[in-house]
């Protein structure tokens, strides 16, 4: 072998990359699917107050929705299209829970500004991101745009895993439904 190649910069940024693709592609998707357990998590909000799955299961259904960070175009427009929801939500006994790596203090300020109606949980070490495998990337501190919506019996109903809050929106309104009707 040609050791130039090896040294070649260009050359190793494309060997770096492949070795990374390779790796990415024998990693199996950790994310939760519609029909298993959700992940039990305890997690403490803007406030302080601690929240729990278990706590939730058998009394509300949960949505469950992970997003990058506060304060983001994306992020703002599916937080408020919740908040504007929320009345149909409550009739249908469903808890929303937001959840990013974002300080209490961010969290709070955004709940304020966009006079959000729902907790955001504080995750800044990721344990309830890595739970749901809602983390961007190996080493990422944001979370992806996914959400779960999770039934009384403490299962997965559905899962959006898209970037669009459009879609989160239009998704979670038509799971509600399909899991509220007999």
């Amino acid at each position: 072998m040609n050791s130039e190649l090896l040294w070649n910069p260009g050359c190793l940024a494309i060997a770096l990359l492949m070795c990374q693709f390779c790796a990415q592609a024998g990693q199996t998707d950790s994310r939760p699917q519609a029909g298993s357990l959700a992940p039990d998590f305890t997690a403490q909000d803007q406030d302080g107050k601690t929240w729990s799955l278990a706590d939730l299961i058998g009394k509300r259904i949960v949505l469950l929705y992970f997003y990058p960070k506060d304060n983001t175009p994306g992020c703002t427009a599916e937080a408020c299209g919740l908040r504007d929801r929320m009345n149909d939500l409550q009739k249908g006994q469903v808890q929303v829970l937001g959840v990013s790596f974002d300080s209490a203090a961010s969290h709070r300020k955004f709940r304020e500004k966009y006079n959000l109606n729902f907790p955001l949980l504080v995750d800044p070490e990721g344990k309830v991101v890595d739970a749901y495998g809602a983390r961007r990337g190996p080493g990422a501190k944001t979370a992806r745009r996914v959400s779960f919506l999770i039934g009384l019996d403490g299962k997965i109903a559905h899962v959006t895993d898209n970037p669009s809050a459009a879609v989160h929106l239009q998704e979670m309104q038509v799971a509600i439904a399909k899991l509220r009707s007999p």
